[in-house]
């Protein structure tokens, strides 16, 4: 028995390895590409201020190409920053702290967004709850994509529940929102990186959340229906001799 745990220990430190050293090349080769991306923008900005006042059909066809090639370099730049946050993700220096405070800070950042959308943000947040073990920052990331995501989906207003609550091994966090919902297929894939259902969307925001979620020794779930919102449930460990 022993002698398998060590097996399984050498495995699990191998392939802990080569993730870590792909996630390293991918964030080398995303920063390589990154550089002359910049350039290409920087210069598409110079030629955009050459054809600022365009006086023929050429040169209006000239700008409207240059603004296509401007507006996809933002894509690209947009999506490799988003590559990078995931595939940064490594051990997180985590301290004793409250998941209610983390919530708030966020629902404070979305609360003008959400007025403005129609959207009502309901806070049942169980004043008893238990610390847990998190990196405030990291967390956050993860919970500005969620709420977001459940913003998104309510662009003729509604209602966003967050709800925290104790359970058998720790604490949970629920995100409910009223919003359009999607399919059983997409729910299964959402948290997979590079899926995405929305247009222009990189895919990672949500694979990022779950892989933030994980680092602190969570899960995440998803239950959704069309036509009937979209419920995020995040569940955390809470450690021994943790007030």
């Amino acid at each position: 028995m022993a002698n398998e745990e060590t097996r399984d220990d050498e495995v699990q430190q191998r392939l802990l390895a080569s993730y870590n050293e792909l996630a390293e090349l991918a964030g080398s080769l995303a920063h390589e590409i990154k550089n002359p991306l910049s350039v290409i923008r920087m210069n598409m900005d110079l030629l955009a201020e050459d054809f600022a006042e365009p006086e023929t059909q050429r040169e209006r066809r000239s700008l409207a190409k240059i603004d296509l090639v401007k507006q996809q370099c933002i894509r690209l730049e947009n999506l490799l920053n988003d590559f990078l946050r995931f595939a940064r993700l490594r051990n997180l220096d985590l301290h004793a702290g409250g998941l209610n405070e983390q919530v708030e800070r966020v629902l404070d950042l979305f609360e003008p967004q959400a007025s403005e959308a129609a959207v009502e943000i309901i806070r049942l947040l169980d004043p008893e709850l238990p610390s847990i073990l998190l990196e405030p920052q990291t967390l956050q990331a993860s919970l500005v994509n969620l709420v977001k995501n459940s913003l998104e989906a309510m662009p003729n207003g509604g209602t966003l529940t967050a709800r925290t609550r104790p359970t058998r091994l720790g604490v949970a966090l629920d995100l409910i929102d009223t919003g359009c919902g999607v399919d059983e297929q997409t729910a299964m894939h959402m948290f997979e990186a590079f899926y995405s259902t929305k247009n222009g969307g990189s895919g990672l925001g949500l694979p990022t959340a779950r892989k933030i979620v994980e680092a602190h020794g969570g899960r995440i779930d998803v239950q959704s229906s069309v036509g009937h919102g979209t419920q995020f449930t995040l569940e955390f460990p809470a450690p021994k001799r943790i007030s």
